[in-house]
């Protein structure tokens, strides 16, 4: 082998990435310790970039709806001040619409509980009455109470002595969290403000490191995670006010009790895919159970037929059209998101598999395209 610059310059990096793998292999815990860290400290910085990367999406809808010149210089900050105002205002609309009637529900819940618990002690009895072998086997079975109520005092005499420090740790863990926050919601300004400033910075430094086809394949792939995420995004919230509406007209349709709360909460589940109405199908029934129980039974029936809608034709269509992926790809990310990262698995992974979809879409068309060159060109040698 030729001992030239080239050869040189990759024995060096091999003997560098040699020495550096076998170091962080016999240090990997003081190595993860510092990676802990340092996500510690740049964590309202990527708090700062997800929020940027939210609030872009309705801001570049507003930003083309605006009466300015594009080089007008208000165009900028006063589509992210309507963007703000926007996302404030959605959240302080759905407050005073649904904190009314969460307080009326709890007010109404404190009469119709003691009501549904005597119903439901009646019918025990009617049913001991009937049976009387249940009643019997009830009354065989022995509790020792004093020795669950020992266990009790020491559980509360063991953990009284933390509650101040509970009380403490928790205390600053909002503190810390609200400081997170509002770091990275002036860093996401700074972002939006200048966005197209720091892409071009990005794309200088990519220009000046990495060779020219590896910079123009990566900020392909990055403008295409991009766009599927701010159309999954887009997708998702349009599928969940489609979701709560739907639910809101049927409830007022049948004369159900809690059609706007019930309508709302779903609609705000929901943005958790395919599964998150389920939590709204649990509240809504607990609270028409304690009033009336054939109500809960005829919500069920409302749910499911609504839910078999929404996952056979509104969802698959709405957010996997966004997303530019097939709709049984869409019930696979979802199912393996949430089984690997839970809430957060189920809302990254299908915008993240569509990408992969059609990364490994181009790889595939490209493979066969230069198969079908190459039979061409054996059929053209060939005498």
């Amino acid at each position: 082998m030729e001992l030239n610059d080239s050869t040189i310059k990759k024995i060096r990096g091999l003997i560098v990435f040699a020495v550096a793998a076998v170091v962080i292999g016999w240090n990997y815990s003081r190595v993860l310790a510092l990676g802990v860290k340092l996500i510690g400290f740049i964590t309202p910085f990527l708090v700062g970039g997800v929020m940027a990367f939210i609030l872009n999406v309705p801001m570049r809808w507003i930003e083309k709806m605006l009466p300015l010149k594009e080089d007008s210089k208000l165009r900028r900050p006063l589509s992210l001040c309507l963007t703000l105002l926007l996302v404030i205002g959605i959240l302080i609309l759905v407050t005073f619409v649904v904190m009314p009637e969460l307080f009326h529900t709890i007010l109404s819940l404190q009469y119709s509980i003691p009501a549904f618990l005597t119903g439901v002690k009646e019918e025990a009895e009617k049913m001991f009455a009937l049976n009387p072998e249940i009643g019997n086997y009830i009354n065989s079975i022995q509790v020792d109470w004093k020795s669950f109520l020992e266990k009790v005092v020491g559980f509360l005499t063991t953990g009284a002595g933390t509650v101040l420090s509970s009380t403490f740790s928790a205390a600053m863990s909002i503190i810390s969290g609200m400081t997170t926050f509002l770091i990275g919601l002036v860093f996401a300004i700074y972002i939006l403000l200048q966005k197209e400033t720091l892409s071009r910075q990005i794309k200088k430094l990519m220009a000046a490191f990495l060779p020219e086809e590896a910079t123009v394949r990566t900020l392909g792939l990055l403008k295409l995670t991009n766009d599927t995420f701010s159309n999954f995004l887009a997708g998702q919230c349009l599928e969940a006010v489609i979701l709560g509406t739907m639910f809101f007209l049927a409830l007022s349709v049948f004369r159900l009790p809690y059609a706007l709360l019930i309508g709302v909460l779903i609609a705000f589940t929901a943005l958790i895919p395919m599964f998150g109405a389920f939590i709204g199908l649990a509240i809504g029934a607990f609270l028409m159970l304690m009033v009336k129980p054939l109500d809960a039974l005829i919500f069920l029936i409302i749910f499911l037929v609504l839910q078999q809608i929404e996952g056979n034709l509104i969802y698959p269509h709405v957010v996997g059209n966004s997303v530019g992926l097939p709709s049984i790809w869409v019930l696979v990310a979802v199912t393996i998101g949430g089984s690997a990262l839970g809430i957060v698995g189920m809302l990254v992974f299908i915008p993240l598999c569509s990408v992969l979809y059609a990364v490994i879409r181009e790889v595939v068309n490209k493979r066969l395209e230069n198969r079908k060159k190459q039979k061409r060109q054996k059929i053209v040698k060939q005498p």
